[in-house]
């Protein structure tokens, strides 16, 4: 008999009632607002808080390849693993965006017996919080063109609108599009373009956010337009109490962190889903506070590899939530190692037994996991290595990069989650919580306050990347020069960047060096605290595959869903 797939075990397993998942970290019924038998909204305020702070382990990664990691699968395992071997724990991770469920990522729930369940629900709408924040995002684009529409009292210049509308799913042919055609009744006509949702600065205004009071805050600094006089227009001026009240009304419900299960019953709190290589790639600071609030371990991930979610949950959420790692997990796989070692995904899945010259492609793509490793320990917190095992992995392969990562001064173990769920990850586990013991909040930002974004952005080109410079276009020269006389060239700095290598070429694998990052434009997100830094070809709105997921899905007429993963 084949194996079951990840959506037939997700199918197969029995849940709990979500109150008794509650329960076990001492969530009262009267502080869920059930979604079903096995979803629920947590309201925060009625959460009572165990008194002290859990340990935060960030799992993070080597560069991904198209063959995939697993890194959700084992931050699953991880979590129950550390449960297992005694350590109440939590997970906190980011919500599936429909773009890359339908395209060809997959979802975000994990797989095997290392999953987030119910698979399917979480996997599509969820509890609406998607489509809750493009709601609000979309109503504040409404409100700036209305606002042009009747007088346009502020000045504003409508070549200058910053704010695109949004939907969560892959579209390239709404990049750039032309709105208020049709006439005077229908609007001024002007160019416009789409983000997919993750991408919108309402996305990550969300997930930094602490509350209702900061959420509002965020949302009316929100910078839409400039004037006529170059003036920035901001949220707040758009009606006599600002677009931020309103848009908090339809984010009101959203702003609770969902809870769900793993598949062995680990607590789970899934809220936000800004990507890492557009955004800053880190589930709500609200979820990860209330888990650090109710267990003594939370596990959280960091998306794609460490030069991009790793170093931006360093710098840019960790501060906003007000909190650090106390260890850092880094997840390789041999077929990484393959890939980046001239391998093709081909041959990385399918080697079959003659293996000559897969050593030695491990060999030169280890120069990938060594320049994480480097990063990683630059950020202050204990690393461990988790290598992640596949089917097609000999012994051999698995322990030489265990002997790799030796070599390099940095623990590793095999974990089999995917087959074995927290049992395959419980050696991982226990010497996670003997490094907890001794770690206490170490990770801190790699700048100060009154660093600037040139500075910032070349940091992390030559000492994260291994770059050897950054070239600015003349855009984002011009846009840099404005964000210096507006007073606000002392942000973070958000890189878009390809999450396929180091530089801004995505066939650059490996640890390439000699190279220098483009950066074509400056995007600020005054609401969200940070700058955007467009590099190489980054698009804000992906576009579909030749051959795209849904290609393989459809619904019976029972209702089931069929080749959803």
């Amino acid at each position: 008999m084949a194996p079951m797939n990840d959506a037939e075990i997700s199918l197969a397993a029995e849940l709990k009632p979500i109150a008794d998942i509650a329960s076990t970290v001492n969530i009262s019924d009267d502080a869920l607002i059930p979604y079903g038998h096995h979803m629920a909204k947590v309201d925060t305020q009625k959460i009572q808080k165990s008194g002290k702070r859990g340990k935060l382990v960030l799992v993070t990664g080597t560069s991904p390849t198209p063959a995939g990691e697993g890194k959700s699968t084992v931050s699953v395992g991880l979590a129950d693993a550390l449960n297992l071997v005694g350590s109440k724990t939590m997970v906190a991770l980011r919500e599936p965006s429909l773009g890359p469920v339908f395209g060809m990522k997959g979802g975000a729930t994990g797989g095997g017996y290392a999953q987030v369940v119910p698979m399917e629900s979480i996997n599509l709408h969820f509890t609406g919080d998607f489509h809750a924040i493009s709601s609000a995002h979309n109503l504040l684009c409404a409100l700036v063109d209305n606002h042009i529409y009747h007088g346009n009292e502020l000045g504003i210049d409508p070549r200058t609108v910053r704010v695109k509308r949004v939907l969560d799913m892959n579209d390239r042919n709404l990049r750039n599009v032309v709105v208020g055609l049709g006439g005077r009744a229908s609007g001024s006509p002007r160019e416009d373009g789409f983000e997919i949702v993750v991408a919108s600065e309402t996305m990550a205004v969300f997930c930094l956010s602490r509350d209702i009071d900061d959420l509002k805050e965020r949302l009316s600094r929100i910078v839409v337009a400039d004037t006529y006089d170059r003036e920035p227009v901001t949220a707040a001026q758009l009606g006599p109490n600002g677009a931020q009240g309103a848009m908090a009304i339809l984010l009101r419900d959203a702003i609770r962190p969902n809870l769900v299960q793993t598949l062995a019953g680990t607590p789970a709190l899934i809220h936000g889903g800004p990507f890492a290589n557009i955004a800053h790639g880190a589930n709500s600071v609200i979820a990860t506070n209330t888990a650090l609030d109710l267990a003594d371990t939370v596990v959280t991930e960091a998306g794609f590899g460490a030069d991009l979610g790793g170093e931006k949950f360093v710098n840019i959420t960790g501060p906003a939530g007000g909190f650090a790692a106390d260890a850092v997990t880094v997840v390789s796989t041999v077929r990484s190692l393959k890939y980046n070692g001239g391998l093709s995904v081909d041959e990385v899945n399918n080697p079959g037994d003659d293996r000559t010259g897969h050593i030695e492609a491990m060999e030169k793509g280890s120069a990938n996991l060594a320049r994480h490793l480097k990063n990683v320990k630059s950020f202050g917190a204990p690393v461990v290595v988790a290598v992640n095992q596949f089917p097609q992995d000999t012994e051999e392969e698995l322990q030489w990069v265990k002997d790799f990562c030796a070599k390099h001064d940095v623990h590793a173990e095999v974990v089999s989650v995917w087959a074995n769920g927290g049992e395959g990850a419980k050696a991982l586990a226990s010497h996670l919580t003997e490094v907890l013991k001794d770690s206490d909040d170490t990770v801190q930002p790699m700048f100060g306050e009154d660093t600037g974004i040139r500075e910032r952005i070349e940091h992390i080109v030559t000492n994260v990347y291994g770059g050897d410079g950054v070239d600015f276009s003349s855009t984002a020269q011009r846009q840099l020069k404005q964000l210096e006389e507006a007073g606000l060239d002392k942000m973070p700095v958000c890189m878009a960047k390809t999450q396929y290598s180091f530089s801004d070429d995505p066939k650059a694998l490996g640890a390439p060096d000699g190279f220098r990052v483009t950066v074509r434009e400056l995007n600020l997100r005054a609401g969200a605290g940070f700058v955007v830094a467009l590099t190489g070809a980054m698009m804000t709105m992906p576009g579909l595959p030749a051959k795209p997921a849904s290609d393989k899905m459809d619904v019976n007429d029972e209702g089931e869903i069929l080749g959803l993963f």
